[in-house]
C-alpha cells in the first residue's frame, strides 16, 4: 500500500507486547488520556475565548498561549503513542517489493533510524531545553517547560522502542544499540566525510532516502536535519529540536486537531448517513442517480470533515454495497468514490488548505473563499463523467423521483449539519473568529447535533471518536513539526533562490513555469504522500511562484489539487486503497476505473491553474 498508517494496534494483547504487556498497556492509556485531554482542553479554551469575546465582551489575553502549550505537549506525547502503535505514516511500497528473507531485516533498519532519531530528540532537545531562558508573554512560564516536550517524546519514543516482541529480545536490543551508534557516528564522524558546506544535498539525499526506504517520515525528516547539521556542531543542531517544537506554537496549527475532532463527532453521531439520504432524494431520480448523490453526499460531507482518506471510508461503508445493488459494478463504485472524496481537502474547511496556510503563511480565510469555485467545478466535472459512464453502461434511471415533502423531511433532518460549513466560512469571512475558533465552534456544534438532534452520540462512540481524532491529529502534526527544521535547512541554504534562479534561466513566463510545476507535483504525488509533499515541497515552491508573479492564495489550491490527484494514481494511489479496502473491491479493477474521473480532475486542474480569476476574484468580491 502507497503512503500508510502502519497498522496501529488499539488493544494491546499480551502476545502483541512482547515483555512487560502490564507495563505498556497501562502506559498506553496513560499517555492517550493526557494526549485527548489536552487536545479537548485547547478545543474548550478556544471555544472559551469566544464566549467571553461576544456574550462577556472582554477577550483574555492567555487562551491562545495555553492552547498552543497543550497542543505541543499532546503531539509529543502522542507521537510516541504512535510508536509503541506502530500508527506513524510511513511510505509503504518497499516492503512488497524486497525479498520476504530481507523483510526482517529492513524492519531492524527502520527501528534503528527511529532509535537514532529519538537519541537525537533527547539529546539536543535536552540542550535547547537547558539554554531557554524566556517566559511566555501572557502566562510568564518558563519556556524551558514548553521545550521539555521534544526530549519527553523522544524519552517515551525509546521506551516503545525496546519494548522487545516475543522472541525478539536480541533483536531488539541490538536495534537500539545500533540506533546508538549510528547517532554517535553521524554526530562525531560526519564532518570527517562531507564537511559544512554541503547541508542541503545531505538533507534531500538523506531524509529523502530513509522516506523511501519506509523509515516513517516525521523521523525521516528529523534525522535528515540531524544530519545536515551535525558537523556544525551542539549550537546548530540545537536549531533541529526548536524548529521543531516552535513549529506547533502555532494558533493557526490548532484548526487541524478541532476539525478533525469535529468530522469525527459528527460521524459517529449519524451525520453521514442523513447526508447521503438528503442526497439521494435530490439526484438520486437522475441517469446514474445514486452514483449522483455519492458526488453530493461527498460535497456536503466536505464541509463537515476535510479529510479525503475519512469521507472515503465512511462513505464507501455506505454507498458502495448500495450502488452494487442498484447494478453498478463494484470497482466503478469504489473509483468514484475515491474521486468524489478529494472533494474533502478542495471545499472548506479542508485540512490541506489549513496545512498550506501554516506553512506559506498566507490567511486561511483567503483560501477557504478561493477554493470553494474549485471544489464546486470539480465536483461539476465528476457529476459528469458518472452520467456519461452510466448512460454508457445502463447504470441508474430507474429511481422514481421523490416527492417535495420527501425531499423537504430529509433537508430538515440534514440542516443542522449543512449549517456547519456555513458557520466556519461565514465566521471566518465576517471576522467572527478565526479558523482556529471556527474549529473548535465546530466541535462544540458537532457534539450538540450528535447527541441532542440525531441523537446517535453516545458516550462509547463519543470516546471512540476522541481517541480516533486524536491519533489522526498526532500523525500530522509530527510530521509539520518535523518538517520544520527540514524547511529551516532549505531556506539557510537559500535553496528557494537557487531553484527560482535555474527556473527563470528555463523561462520567465509564469504560466509556463507554472505548467512545469504541475507536472512537477503529477509526479511526485505518484510516490509521495500529501502531507509529506507539502511540508517539503511548500519551503522550496512558494518563494519560487512569488517571485514570477504567482499569487500564493492561487497557488496553494493549485498545489492541493495537484496533490489530492495523487491519491488517485499508482503506485501510491491512497484513496484508492482505501475505498477498495473498505468497498471490498480488487485494487487493480479500481484503478482502472478512475480512469475518466482521473481525466476530469485533470482537466479541471488545468482549469484551475491558467484562469486564476477563478480563485481570487471570489477573494476580492467576499475578502479573505
Amino acid at each position: 500500500m502507497g503512503a500508510e498508517r502502519m497498522h496501529e494496534a488499539i488493544t494491546i494483547t499480551d502476545e502483541e507486547s512482547g515483555l512487560f504487556p502490564g507495563f505498556y498497556r497501562r502506559l498506553d492509556i496513560i499517555l492517550e488520556s493526557v494526549a485527548i485531554a489536552l487536545i479537548v482542553a485547547a478545543a474548550s479554551i478556544a471555544t472559551l475565548q469566544v464566549f467571553c469575546r461576544y456574550v462577556l465582551n472582554a477577550s483574555l489575553a492567555w487562551p491562545e498561549e495555553v492552547s498552543q502549550w497543550a497542543f505541543s505537549w499532546a503531539v509529543f506525547v502522542g507521537m510516541a503513542l504512535l510508536t509503541g502503535r506502530n500508527g506513524h505514516i510511513a511510505i509503504g511500497f518497499l516492503n512488497s517489493l524486497i525479498p520476504p528473507s530481507w523483510r526482517m531485516a529492513h524492519r531492524m533498519f527502520v527501528q534503528i533510524m527511529m532509535v537514532s532519531a529519538s537519541v537525537m530528540l533527547v539529546v539536543h532537545g535536552v540542550d535547547f531545553m537547558n539554554r531557554a531562558l524566556q517566559v511566555s508573554p501572557a502566562m510568564e512560564w518558563p519556556l524551558t517547560y514548553l521545550f521539555m516536550a521534544v526530549p519527553a517524546g523522544g524519552i517515551l519514543n525509546l521506551v516503545y522502542l525496546a519494548r522487545p516482541p516475543k522472541g525478539q529480545i536480541l533483536r531488539t536490543l541490538a536495534s537500539l544499540a545500533l540506533g546508538g551508534l549510528v547517532y554517535v557516528a553521524m554526530r562525531y564522524g560526519a564532518g570527517s566525510v562531507y564537511g559544512q558546506n554541503n547541508s542541503a544535498v545531505v538533507l534531500m539525499i538523506v531524509g529523502l532516502a530513509l522516506v523511501l526506504l519506509e523509515v516513517p517520515i516525521a523521523f525521516a525528516l528529523a534525522f535528515g536535519a540531524f544530519a545536515a547539521f551535525a558537523p556544525l556542531g551542539n549550537v546548530m543542531l540545537v536549531i533541529v529540536t526548536q524548529n521543531m517544537s516552535s513549529s506547533l506554537n502555532s494558533f493557526t496549527l490548532l484548526a487541524i486537531p478541532f476539525f478533525i475532532m469535529a468530522a469525527a463527532v459528527m460521524n459517529a453521531g449519524g451525520i453521514t448517513g442523513k447526508l447521503v439520504e438528503l442526497a439521494t432524494h435530490l439526484v438520486g431520480h437522475f441517469r446514474g442517480g445514486i452514483g449522483q448523490a455519492n458526488v453530493v453526499t461527498n460535497v456536503m460531507l466536505a464541509g463537515v470533515s476535510g479529510s479525503s482518506t475519512a469521507d472515503a471510508s465512511a462513505i464507501a461503508k455506505l454507498m458502495v454495497p448500495e450502488m452494487e445493488k442498484r447494478g453498478y459494478d463494484r470497482a466503478f463504485g469504489c473509483a468514484l468514490t475515491s474521486a468524489s472524496s478529494t472533494l474533502a481537502n478542495l471545499i472548506p474547511p479542508g485540512l490541506g488548505l489549513i496545512i498550506y496556510a501554516a506553512l506559506a503563511s498566507v490567511s486561511v480565510g483567503a483560501l477557504f473563499v478561493g477554493t470553494i469555485a474549485p471544489g464546486l467545478l470539480a465536483a461539476a466535472a465528476l457529476s459528469g463523467v458518472v452520467y456519461v459512464v452510466s448512460r454508457a453502461k445502463g447504470y441508474g434511471g430507474d429511481r422514481k423521483r421523490s416527492t417535495g415533502r420527501e425531499r423537504l423531511s430529509a433537508l430538515w433532518f440534514a440542516l443542522p449539519a449543512l449549517l456547519l460549513p456555513v458557520l466556519i466560512v461565514g465566521g471566518v469571512r465576517f471576522g467572527v473568529f478565526t479558523a482556529t475558533e471556527a474549529g473548535a465552534m465546530a466541535f462544540v456544534f458537532a457534539i450538540l447535533c450528535g447527541a441532542l438532534v440525531y441523537r446517535g452520540l453516545t458516550v462509547r462512540n463519543f470516546v471512540e471518536a476522541l481517541r480516533e481524532s486524536a491519533s489522526d491529529t498526532v500523525a500530522v502534526a509530527i510530521i509539520i513539526a518535523a518538517a520544520a527544521p527540514f524547511a529551516w535547512v532549505l531556506a539557510f541554504e537559500q535553496m528557494p533562490q537557487k531553484i527560482a534562479a535555474a527556473m527563470s534561466v528555463v523561462t520567465d513566463n509564469r504560466y509556463f513555469l507554472l505548467l512545469l510545476i504541475n507536472l512537477f507535483l503529477i509526479a511526485v504525488g505518484l510516490f509521495m504522500e500529501m502531507i509529506a509533499a507539502m511540508v517539503i515541497l511548500v519551503p522550496i515552491l512558494v518563494p519560487v511562484v512569488v517571485a514570477a508573479g504567482v499569487d500564493p492564495v492561487h497557488f496553494g489550491i493549485v498545489l492541493v489539487l495537484n496533490l489530492v490527484i495523487g491519491a488517485l494514481t499508482p503506485p501510491l494511489g491512497v484513496l484508492v486503497f482505501t475505498t477498495a479496502r473498505v468497498g471490498g473491491a480488487e485494487v487493480t479493477s479500481v484503478f482502472k476505473a478512475i480512469g475518466p474521473f482521473l481525466v476530469a480532475m485533470l482537466a479541471v486542474l488545468l482549469i484551475v491553474t491558467f484562469i486564476p480569476p477563478l480563485t481570487l476574484l471570489p477573494i476580492k468580491w467576499f475578502g479573505p
